[in-house]
C-alpha cells in the first residue's frame, strides 16, 4: 500500500464545513429554506461554482434536499443521520430495539449522573405532554412527545455524540411505532415506565435508571414485533 501526503483541503471542503456547522448548530434548522446561491456567493466571497459544488455535497450527504422552482432546503441537521437511517431500513427490528436500548441505557446513566436543574425540568416538561397526548387519545402526539422526552433525557447525559447517534436511530424506531396497532399498550407501558424513570434520574441512581429503560424496553419489544406487519419485523419501507 502507498501512502500519500496529507493536503489542505480544498476550497469546496471548506465551504462544505462552514454550510455543515451552520445546519448542525441549528443556524439553518431542518425544514428551513437556506439563502439563494447568489446571496452566498456574496457572503462567502467564492465562485458560482464553488457554492454549487458545496451544495450538491451536502444533497449526496442527505443533509439538504432542492425543491424544483422553490430553492434547497435543509431536510437533516446531522449527515450521519441519512446513512443510518438507510441502513437501519435493512435491518430486523429486533436489531434496532436492541441498539436503541443500549444507548438509552448510557443514556438514562450518564443522565442520572449528569444532569442539571435545567435537564430535570425540560425532562418534565416533555413527559406532561406526554400525558397531555395519551388523555386525548392522541396515539400520533404521544409517539412525537415520547420521543422528545427520552432525547431530553439523551441531552441531559451532555454527550453530543451520543445525542446523534440516538436521533438517527430513534426516527427509525418512531416509524415503526407509529405503523403500530397496539396503542393502548404501549401507552400504557411508556407512561409507567417514564415515570419510574424520571424518578430515577431525579434520585442520581445510575443503576436504577438503565434498568428503567432496559424494562420498558423488553416489555414492548414483544407487543412491536407480534404487531409490526403481523410478526414480520423488517422495517416499513
Amino acid at each position: 500500500m502507498t501512502l500519500q501526503r496529507p493536503t489542505k483541503r480544498t476550497l469546496v471542503e471548506q465551504i462544505v464545513a462552514q454550510l455543515e456547522q451552520l445546519i448542525e448548530n441549528g443556524t439553518w434548522p431542518v425544514g428551513e429554506r437556506i439563502p439563494a446561491e447568489p446571496e452566498l456567493v456574496k457572503e462567502l466571497g467564492v465562485s458560482r461554482n464553488t457554492i454549487r459544488e458545496a451544495i450538491h455535497a451536502l444533497i449526496h450527504a442527505g443533509m439538504l434536499r432542492t425543491r424544483q422552482g422553490d430553492g434547497t432546503y435543509v431536510c437533516s441537521a446531522s449527515s450521519l443521520t441519512p446513512v443510518l437511517t438507510r441502513r437501519l431500513e435493512r435491518s430486523k427490528l429486533s436489531e434496532t430495539l436492541e441498539v436503541r436500548s443500549a444507548l438509552e441505557q448510557e443514556g438514562a446513566r450518564l443522565a442520572a449522573l449528569r444532569r442539571t436543574p435545567e435537564d430535570i425540568a425540560k425532562i418534565r416538561a416533555a413527559y406532561e405532554e406526554c400525558i397531555r397526548s395519551e388523555a386525548k387519545g392522541d396515539f400520533e402526539g404521544y409517539i412525537r412527545a415520547d420521543y422528545d422526552f427520552h432525547r431530553e433525557i439523551i441531552a441531559a447525559a451532555h454527550n453530543s455524540i451520543l445525542s446523534d447517534l440516538y436521533d438517527s436511530i430513534s426516527e427509525a424506531v418512531q416509524q415503526v411505532l407509529t405503523y403500530s396497532s397496539s396503542h393502548l399498550c404501549l401507552l400504557e407501558l411508556h407512561s409507567e415506565y417514564n415515570a419510574r424513570l424520571i424518578e430515577s434520574i431525579v434520585a442520581q441512581s445510575e443503576a436504577r435508571s438503565a434498568d428503567a429503560v432496559r424494562d420498558y424496553i423488553d416489555a414492548s419489544r414483544s407487543i412491536l414485533l407480534k404487531d409490526t406487519q403481523g410478526g414480520n419485523e423488517q422495517h416499513h419501507e
